[in-house]
């Protein structure tokens, strides 16, 4: 089939974002269309500073992708898709491109919208999957008969949004941190849902269906295999679908600077991540004073929030020690993650899980289980027993 090109093309205002942050611009997709292909341009040559439109594609019958501000191109095809959007046979009917006019300057800035449905679009391929590493000797962590404990980094991210590595790249360096379970939590989408069990597979780690809900008012990671959750609605919806689906829903780093938590909320999530990789930065508040206000009904957790082998975060960084049956291994592990964190039976280790950390000055104290109590980074091991909410922090 002959490539057809449709072009959208205008100027976008802060009149305009106040009206509707998500704007969508239709396009047809004609029966037996093989691929679709759009591309954005913002400003002309050079780049407007200050502009930041994010990128995604909702199809005839529902929602193909999102990329945020990470790429301005796409293609999807019946095999193969841009990460961050799903393949599969381009179905025929009114096709929407959803733009995110994240930021805009004063004046405005002007915009290209190149949509191009037929044709064989140039789709990324995979690079070759690492070797398996090898894996740290486990800790041995006092558990309660018949469980033990599983380091868990709740907080990740691929090239499916705005990461760096692949999913099977992300799975070998969190083999090599030493991590049992790994939530890959991409911005917005949930591509990176299909890769997850054969990946965690061959490398020997619970890889945990996630999204991070994100919009310029708050994050929220969704975990579980629940399906799409739409960031445009009002995040009290976001809690009532993923509790409706059988997930968990986390409010991520609540008092990270212009990321921090500014949804209303009449029914709190079950989870927050009150240890997030900056957590000793000065700008971004007292996370442990947060959520004794926020209410400590509310699972604390941690995430490293990583996305780049040269980023500041480190994977298991803060590391969520969650208590499962001792039975559960391999695609067992996921479940099992999620049963622990809803019950709750997890404690938090700010230092990655793995490695001897130097002392660093901190605000407060590193470790509390649901109780709040708390204790400094270089704090003795306490006891731990399944289905009680008790720090857990190794020497």
């Amino acid at each position: 089939m002959t490539a057809v090109e449709i072009i959208h093309e205008g100027r976008w205002t802060r009149g305009d974002r106040a009206a509707d942050p998500w704007p969508r611009l239709p396009f047809e997709v004609p029966p037996g269309c093989p691929a679709i292909e759009v591309e954005l341009a913002v400003g002309g040559d050079p780049a407007v500073p200050g502009a930041v439109i994010d990128l995604g594609c909702e199809g005839a019958a529902g929602w193909r992708g999102w990329s945020g501000g990470a790429r301005t191109r796409y293609a999807i095809t019946p095999t193969a898709a841009t990460p961050g959007y799903l393949p599969g046979e381009p179905e025929p009917g009114v096709w929407h491109v959803v733009l995110g006019l994240h930021r805009l300057p004063e004046s405005g800035v002007d915009y290209t919208v190149t949509v191009r449905t037929g044709g064989a679009p140039r789709v990324e391929r995979d690079r070759p999957a690492p070797d398996v590493p090898d894996r740290p000797a486990p800790r041995e962590l006092p558990a309660a008969t018949g469980s033990r404990w599983v380091a868990v980094d709740l907080h990740a991210h691929t090239l499916h949004s705005d990461g760096l590595l692949t999913v099977a790249e992300l799975a070998a360096r969190a083999v090599a941190a030493g991590l049992d379970a790994l939530a890959v939590t991409d911005h917005n989408t949930t591509s990176h849902h299909a890769e997850l069990a054969e990946v965690g597979r061959r490398y020997g780690i619970a890889l945990v269906p996630g999204q991070e809900v994100t919009t310029e008012h708050g994050h929220a990671n969704a975990f579980g295999d629940i399906g799409w959750v739409d960031f445009r609605e009002p995040a009290a919806s976001w809690v009532r679908t993923v509790a409706e689906r059988g997930g968990l829903l986390s409010v991520n780093h609540p008092l990270a600077a212009d990321c921090a938590w500014r949804h209303p909320l009449p029914v709190r999530p079950p989870l927050a991540e009150v240890w997030h990789s900056s957590w000793v930065a000065p700008t971004w508040g007292g996370p442990l004073a947060w959520w004794q206000a926020w209410g400590t009904d509310v699972t604390p957790i941690g995430g490293s929030d990583w996305h780049a082998p040269d980023g500041s975060a480190s994977l298991g960084a803060p590391t969520t020690w969650v208590a499962v049956d001792g039975a559960a291994h391999g695609p067992e592990l996921v479940p099992a993650v999620l049963d622990g964190l809803r019950t709750p039976r997890c404690g938090r280790d700010a230092r990655a899980g793995w490695r001897p950390a130097p002392r660093r000055p901190v605000r407060s104290g590193s470790s509390a289980g649901r109780g709040g109590r708390s204790r400094a980074v270089r704090a003795r091991r306490e006891r731990a027993r399944a289905g009680r909410r008790t720090p857990v922090m190794p020497r």
